[in-house]
């Protein structure tokens, strides 16, 4: 491919925006609900969806963080009833984590919260802006992925 380069003006636009971006919670604001789950719990639970059970290490590699970051995430999850330790459905020596009913359904919660808040924002916007954006974030997202070697599952639409 292609090595292109872009001009440092528009790549300050871009990170700008990103900035920006990163700092919105996208869920709730015109529905008048509130999200129940904290940001580190609605990615660590989003992820246990698509692929399942995850033991501390797998869940720290998946997200590029130290496993005691992961552990003071975790450990908040299990004494809330988000998540359950279970043994290694493959035999393996580490228990994993995985999502229990009550953390699926405030996942869900949370999920369709934060789809009417998307929603409300993209209303104006016509089918094609939508798509667009959805093709450009894909794109951006599986070039961040590729480059730090750690995909994110794409099972869903």
């Amino acid at each position: 491919m292609a090595q292109f380069r872009h001009r440092r003006e528009t790549l300050g636009v871009l990170e700008r925006e990103l900035m920006l971006l990163s700092r919105h919670s996208l869920g709730g604001r015109t529905t008048g609900m509130e999200r129940r789950l904290d940001r580190s719990a609605y990615h660590l639970l989003s992820r246990m969806r698509v692929q399942g059970p995850m033991s501390i290490g797998e869940l720290a590699e998946a997200f590029g963080l130290d496993t005691s970051t992961v552990n003071r995430q975790t450990s908040a999850m299990l004494r809330t009833g988000l998540v359950e330790r279970i043994p290694d459905p493959d035999g393996g020596i580490a228990r994993k984590l995985r999502v229990t009913e009550e953390g699926a359904a405030q996942l869900a919660a949370d999920r369709a919260t934060t789809l009417d808040g998307i929603g409300d924002l993209l209303a104006d916007w016509t089918p094609e802006q939508v798509a667009g954006l959805c093709d450009s974030l894909i794109h951006f997202n599986t070039s961040i992925e590729r480059s730090e070697g750690r995909p994110w599952p794409r099972a869903e639409p």
